[in-house]
């Protein structure tokens, strides 16, 4: 892994450990904390989408950092709606869940935002000069 500043390796960590607690969420409240029906619930599946993303996440793979934001999205959407429309336990869980996404959302954001910013200079002075090397 590639030495990275304080604040990347900052970013990075907050959203490796935002992912894995809201894995850790999912499974435990669709299986025993507040499931849909009693003894559990198919929605536990729901942790298989970010299961996929832990490796790259893991490891501070643009690429999967990039996609995986996007997804989080979706779970962002399911812990407002639950948070608004279920009760008790159910409603609090789906709040700590929204939470959470907006955790592993901004981390993800600090991550690669200063690599867009220089994929953008790199490119832009390629189209000022065509025939100058990469930087």
């Amino acid at each position: 892994m590639p030495h990275l500043a304080p604040h990347k390796l900052g970013a990075a960590s907050g959203a490796t450990a935002a992912l894995v607690a809201l894995i850790a969420l999912s499974i435990a409240w669709e299986w025993w904390l507040a499931p849909l029906r009693p003894g559990g619930s198919a929605l536990v599946l729901k942790a298989l989408p970010l299961l996929l993303a832990v490796p790259g996440v893991w490891r501070h793979r643009l690429y999967t950092l990039q996609w995986a934001s996007m997804l989080i999205l979706l779970y962002f959407a399911e812990g407002v709606v639950r948070g608004w429309s279920d009760r008790g336990l159910s409603a609090r869980l789906g709040w700590f869940e929204a939470a959470l996404t907006v955790v592993f959302f901004v981390c993800t954001l600090a991550y690669v935002a200063p690599f867009k910013r220089a994929a953008k200079r790199a490119a832009k002075l390629h189209r000022e000069h065509p025939g100058t090397a990469d930087v």
